[in-house]
């Protein structure tokens, strides 16, 4: 009797997994759709798409707060033990990077609103290449998740140092630009800052995607991502 009850229980917290995993998907989904329209309103100079990624952020919070309550519903009816527990405790680790993506996604929105008034100071080229790679991330480290794939987490991980070597780019080629003659316009500056900000927002995101990848190789293997990569993530 005891058995049965034990086949049960793990056969309603596999069915419980799977929900919570397509809740994630759709979670993911919409920070995806954030991320990309937030660098379309700037690439198409578009106040209107601005203004809709920030309304989204509340889709977004609303799939935070619903998986949530499914977790502790599910921790508290099923009681999981050991590596089920890990699961949950993971997805909930998870959804907290998903909002903070969506936030940034915001926030490149909110300073488009500024940048859109005026001509941009550069071609936009290094920012759109962190926004792909961030969108490439958010659905590989999903993935590594789902799969239980440590390889997949290690390749997300890793990919954030792109990430971070862009960033830098970005920000080298403002300062340039604002002290070009040595002659620093206050319009300039801001207008730089504003760019320089949005190239900030994406380096979180890719932080967060990093996040979640570090979580799934944890789930996979027990150990820390940290330790099986070269030394130069040590300080990430």
């Amino acid at each position: 009797m005891e058995n049965e009850r034990t086949l049960g229980n793990r056969f309603l917290l596999n069915r419980d997994r799977e929900k919570l995993l397509e809740m994630l998907k759709q979670m993911g989904a919409s920070v995806e759709n954030m991320i990309l329209m937030s660098l379309r309103c700037l690439k198409e100079r578009n106040d209107a798409l601005a203004h809709q990624v920030i309304r989204n952020d509340d889709i977004v919070d609303e799939h935070e707060v619903t998986i949530e309550q499914e977790c502790l519903r599910i921790i508290g009816v099923r009681h999981p033990v050991r590596e089920e527990l890990r699961f949950f405790f993971s997805v909930l680790k998870i959804i907290t990077d998903l909002e903070r993506m969506a936030d940034e996604s915001c926030n490149i929105a909110r300073h488009a609103l500024e940048l859109n008034q005026e001509p941009l100071l550069k071609p936009l080229i290094d920012v759109p290449r962190m926004a792909s790679l961030c969108v490439e991330m958010l659905r590989d480290t999903l993935r590594s998740f789902e799969d239980n794939d440590p390889e997949l987490a290690k390749k997300v991980f890793l990919q954030d140092h792109e990430v971070d070597i862009l960033y830098d780019q970005v920000t080298d080629e403002l300062f340039l630009i604002i002290s070009r003659d040595g002659v620093t316009s206050e319009n300039r500056a801001r207008r730089a800052t504003l760019l320089q900000m949005v190239a900030r927002n994406l380096e979180r995101i890719g932080d967060h995607a990093a996040n979640i990848s570090e979580r799934s190789f944890f789930m996979s293997t027990g150990k820390q991502i940290k330790r099986e990569l070269p030394p130069w993530t040590e300080g990430k």
